[in-house]
């Protein structure tokens, strides 16, 4: 990593400047001061621009965003900041300037808040889950040291690094906080990557030790011999005469967490303090094609981040979290870091998704992270239930959605009468406390963001990052009634659009600049681990990280996302299609779970393969009196395809899709896509090459169908 550090170190003024003398910088500040004025409205407080006879039409007012007089190689002025911090990009927590690593935040957080509950999980009695039981601030701190000291007892050295192999559960925050306190380097592995992807990881970080839960224990097993730096399996929730031994010829032992613990307990060491500079973690993004990605970060990053975020969305130690997003995930890390350092409680869900809402009702979350495909089936869900409960209470319903949503767009507070009469036994459905909500890691669509905001109410927000950049990039500002966007850039980056002149997209478009979304600042990543090459294809000179994703700026300074560069494919014809902007409409549709839209250049329409929404299915062959043997046989059905196909069809033209990007044939499948089956990464995004060969006969079956009912034939 020496090569990587020389290459591209955080400048430690926080400013983002990576090739400005300090002659240059100040210069720079003063124009940019002589632009600025201090205005108090409404909404917020921040600082917004003034009009200035030097900066003439490279200058404008944005409410959310400031764009700075810098003029790039391209000869345009067009870097924007957030308006909440615009002389200077944010590095530090603005009332804790001394926090500058992950060690630093935790030990805040057990100064401040030792006593309050921290981390919680739901308790069996007699086989039956019963209430959260909670781990003070005090007692993760306790297990913290014991834990960092039971590795340094078993040989494990500073600056080794660490794998994670289990799902969300207290002990994965406290080895992470115990990996900070002695330096070292925690590894995130998917608890549901296949043994390949796992040995890779594991040999090209060189981890000495993995802590893993039983059900992972076996799979590490069978690659024993093909691993061979690892010292040390960590058993986490396992028995001790569960514990196979190995043999002293393999070099590796296995111990349970719990002996750890006592281990460590009896070999006390202090803390061996890591610097903002150091590497606090490896994240591998699997990406769509090819091995694993390392993403290199620092303490230093990952404390920008979460300060930058901290003046947009703050929380108080009266907070509780719900913990099921993916650890393994920089959504879910982002989300502790801030969490802890308000003294937030975390309780975890129980590992089923499928029982994620009776926890949500044990636990009665005030804040709720989440991602579109769940606010999707939320949303739908409760449409549902709305039609189905008949035309009196569907009314009341209809009345309440459109004068609350009317009051919010017009600036005014809600009747409380409709969250009495109707919304409150919606917001049960979470628990009845949220009071914010977030969503990230792709597109939600303003329809639902709007349904969010009405139904649950609070400050709900959707943000934009990727682990590259710690997570945030952008986010949503509060007071901001405007959905289909992603806010307002970090205070801790800054953000330009480069041209894009292959998908005719530059910052000279009208009415709104568009590009590639590029960022620069003390969040952005050191680089690929071992991978100078990649790193280099992202990071340019001047330390600006090329994200890959196509962005406008809309009216305020807002960013929105409107495509996707890599994904972008075209037809015949010439039109250039984004699968994941078709999908992300389609997946408003009540009859679909999931959506693999498929097109090329051979072709010149789309095709969509349909995992369906199986209650709806019934639901609709139900209505038309049509019974089944089962599922299966209604997904081949041409009546379930067609009224499927009418359905997306109506979303599409609500959504104003273009011609080209309708899909013209659809083939509904029961089977969902997957991790396990090798169609989804661990971010849940498609793997566009493993579905298009997964479907491959489905697809040409259905190109097949288009070419004899098409009176253009399909090439």
């Amino acid at each position: 990593m020496s090569s990587l550090k020389s290459k591209r170190a955080i400048p430690e003024n926080g400013k983002g400047f990576t090739s400005m003398d300090s002659t240059t910088a100040q210069r720079r500040l003063k124009s940019i001061h002589a632009h600025l004025v201090s205005v108090v409205d409404s909404a917020f407080s921040h600082i917004h621009l003034r009009s200035s006879p030097t900066a003439a039409e490279f200058l404008s007012e944005q409410n959310y965003s400031v764009v700075l007089p810098e003029k790039l190689q391209t000869g345009k002025w067009n870097v924007y900041r957030s308006a909440r911090s615009p002389l200077k990009l944010v590095s530090r927590f603005p009332n804790h300037p001394d926090i500058g690593t992950l060690h630093d935040n935790f030990l805040l957080a057990v100064d401040f808040f030792g006593d309050n509950n921290y981390l919680g999980t739901r308790i069996r009695v007699d086989g039956t889950v019963g209430e959260y039981k909670w781990m003070t601030y005090r007692e993760a701190a306790t297990a913290r040291t014991a834990i960092g000291c039971g590795l340094i007892h078993h040989g494990i050295l500073k600056g080794s690094c660490i794998g994670l192999y289990f799902i969300n559960r207290p002990e994965w925050i406290i080895v992470d906080h115990a990996c900070s306190a002695y330096s070292l380097i925690s590894v995130p592995l998917y608890d549901t990557l296949g043994p390949g992807a796992v040995k890779y990881i594991i040999n090209h970080a060189e981890l000495k030790a993995v802590f893993c839960v039983p059900q992972t224990l076996n799979p590490l097993l069978s690659i024993l011999s093909e691993i061979p730096s690892v010292r040390l399996i960590v058993v986490v929730g396992g028995m001790e005469n569960e514990v196979p031994s190995l043999p002293s010829s393999t070099g590796i032992q296995i111990v349970t967490y719990s002996r750890l613990l006592n281990q460590g307990r009896s070999y006390l060491q202090p803390f061996c303090q890591p610097k903002p500079d150091d590497i606090a973690t490896i994240c591998y993004t699997s990406g769509t094609t090819g091995t694993p990605k390392g993403v290199v970060l620092t303490h230093g990053n990952l404390i920008a981040n979460a300060a930058g975020f901290s003046l947009a969305v703050k929380f108080n130690p009266r907070d509780v979290y719900i913990s099921y997003l993916p650890l393994a995930h920089i959504f879910e890390r982002f989300n502790q870091i801030n969490l802890a350092h308000y003294g937030v409680a975390v309780g975890f869900y129980q590992g089923d998704n499928m029982r994620l809402m009776d926890d949500l009702a044990a636990l009665r979350p005030t804040l709720f992270c989440s991602v579109p495909r769940l606010s999707n089936r939320i949303y739908a869900g409760i449409l549902n239930a709305v039609k189905e409960s008949g035309t009196l209470k569907e009314r009341l319903f209809n009345a309440a959605y459109n004068s609350k949503k009317q009051a919010i767009m017009n600036g005014r507070s809600p009747s409380p009468i409709w969250d009495r009469l109707v919304f409150n036994k919606i917001k049960a459905r979470l628990g009845g406390r949220v009071r914010f909500m977030a969503s990230g890691a792709s597109p939600l669509s303003p329809d639902v963001m709007d349904f969010l905001k009405i139904c649950f109410g609070g400050h709900i927000i959707e943000g934009y990052g990727m682990t590259e950049t710690s997570c945030v990039i952008s986010c949503m500002d509060e007071g901001d009634i405007l959905s289909g966007h992603v806010g307002s850039p970090n205070p801790a980056c800054e953000i330009k659009l480069v041209d894009v002149p292959e998908m005719n997209y530059t910052s000279d478009d009208q009415p709104y600049p568009r590009g590639e979304i590029c960022v620069r600042g003390p969040i952005v990543f050191q680089g690929y681990y071992k991978d100078e090459m990649q790193t280099r294809e992202v990071l340019d000179e001047d330390g600006w990280l090329h994200t890959g994703d196509i962005g406008l700026w809309h009216t305020g300074g807002r960013l929105k996302i409107i495509d996707r560069k890599k994904n972008i494919f075209k037809l015949a014809q010439g039109e250039y299609i984004a699968p994941e902007k078709v999908e992300n409409v389609y997946a408003k549709c009540k009859f679909i779970a999931q959506c693999f839209i498929f097109g090329d250049s051979l072709n010149s329409s789309l095709v969509a393969i349909v995992s369906v929404d199986q209650d709806a299915l019934k639901a609709w062959a139900s209505s038309q009196g049509i019974k089944y043997k089962d599922l299966e046989q209604s997904c081949n059905d041409p009546r379930a395809r067609a009224a499927v196909q009418a359905e997306m069809d109506a979303v599409g033209r609500d959504a104003q899709l273009r011609g080209f990007e309708f899909a013209k044939s659809v083939t509904l499948v029961l089977e969902p896509f997957t991790m396990e089956n090798g169609l989804l990464t661990p971010t849940f995004k498609i793997k566009r090459a493993q579905a298009k060969a997964y479907f491959a006969k489905a697809i040409s079956d259905m190109y097949a169908e288009l070419t004899t009912s098409d009176s253009s034939p399909v090439k």
